[in-house]
């Protein structure tokens, strides 16, 4: 059984999580909802965590010491329920720890905590992550937030004035993204001028990948200056994505991303993936927060 935690701030702006997968289901600022709701008929998530993987992996599998284990794509933490470690009114942690239900998948030990703490017109998430085990732990960490898109609902338009803006100019390209949902050597040209990406729903046939961004932040702007900010802390890799008739935008942060097609390694040569050593723990945030 989930549970919804509820948090508050002194000014009136309110989140909600979800035990399940520690998923953020509601940000609201002045009574207004600016996390996508969660319709199944486009996309049934709101903000999900991915972990121990970022994407798909080559053949749905991962291979750790010669032997293939099962992998879905974006990993199984958001799939899973999170026991709740502290709580206060404005604030809460969520703790998923390893067991035989991930050990099928990814058979090492390891403590994932979230914590999250609402403020005036934003969000505070932080996700720290543990090796606890007596082996290195090979990992990726990602989030994946969606918005309503535009923000008061409605149908979405090429030319609607709503736009992606990043911290620095970034490369107008992406990798393609093949069968699967691997990535491909080859790079797909995009319509970015220097940091501002004007949003058309006919770019997104898959995410726009910016692997090792320039920028560590980046904002969803509409046409009257309103704006959601996402500022990502360790998290190389920024994405922007949604499905070509959903009214929502997904603005994700990732430390790893999916397996290149080619790739047939184990799990701590795939590209980008992190290495705890046993005892070792690393810490990544991410903050939202309203403009305008």
């Amino acid at each position: 059984m989930s549970a919804r935690i509820d948090l508050t701030a002194p000014d009136g702006t309110t989140a909600a999580l979800s035990t399940h997968g520690a998923e953020p289901v509601s940000w609201r600022v002045g009574g207004t909802e600016y996390l996508w709701s969660g319709d199944p008929d486009h996309w049934n998530r709101h903000a999900p965590w991915l972990f121990p993987v970022v994407g798909a992996s080559a053949g749905g599998h991962v291979t750790v010491a010669g032997r293939t284990y099962p992998m879905a794509q974006h990993g199984f933490a958001r799939d899973l329920p999170f026991a709740v470690v502290e709580r206060s009114a404005d604030a809460v942690t969520l703790r998923l720890v390893d067991g035989p239900e991930t050990r099928a998948h990814y058979p090492f030990a390891f403590r994932l905590d979230v914590t999250a703490r609402v403020r005036p017109a934003g969000l505070d998430l932080t996700v720290d992550v543990t090796s606890t085990g007596d082996a290195p732990l090979p990992y990726a960490l990602g989030f994946h937030p969606a918005f309503p898109w535009p923000f008061a609902g409605g149908a979405r338009a090429k030319g609607g004035g709503y736009a992606v803006d990043f911290e620095h100019a970034e490369r107008p390209f992406a990798p393609q993204v093949g069968a699967g949902g691997l990535l491909l050597r080859d790079e797909q040209p995009l319509p970015l001028e220097g940091a501002h990406l004007p949003l058309d729903p006919a770019l997104f046939t898959e995410a726009l990948v910016f692997r090792n961004a320039r920028s560590r932040w980046m904002r969803f702007t509409g046409p009257g200056g309103r704006a959601i900010r996402m500022e990502a802390e360790d998290f190389p890799h920024l994405a922007v994505w949604t499905k070509p008739t959903a009214p929502f935008l997904s603005l994700e942060c990732w430390t790893g991303h999916a397996d290149w097609a080619d790739f047939s390694g184990e799990l701590a040569a795939r590209d980008s993936q992190r290495l705890l050593a046993p005892g070792e723990a690393a810490r990544h945030g991410v903050r939202l927060s309203l403009e305008g």
